[in-house]
């Protein structure tokens, strides 16, 4: 007979992959058409002048410009001017 008692089981050891999700650009940043300004789950800033949403809710600039944020009735816009 083995000598050894069997190993115990745990529940733990899983983590998911990150998202990566946040600002990409900062305030004020120069910035080129089709860069990155913000990834986000849902809704929390919306598209202004000069940028378009993508499918996942990514924000992406369409002009070279600086990045600047307004907030207007308590939505956060993002601006490419």
């Amino acid at each position: 007979m083995a000598q050894k008692k069997s190993g115990g089981s745990t529940r733990n050891g899983r983590d998911s992959n990150p998202k990566n999700l946040g600002l990409k650009k900062n305030f004020n940043n120069f910035v080129k058409p089709g860069d990155i300004l913000i990834r986000q789950r849902g809704n929390i800033f919306y598209p202004g002048i000069n940028s378009y949403i993508g499918k996942d809710y990514t924000i992406i600039s369409k002009i070279y410009g600086f990045m600047f944020f307004k907030k207007i009735k308590k939505k956060k816009y993002i601006y490419v001017l």
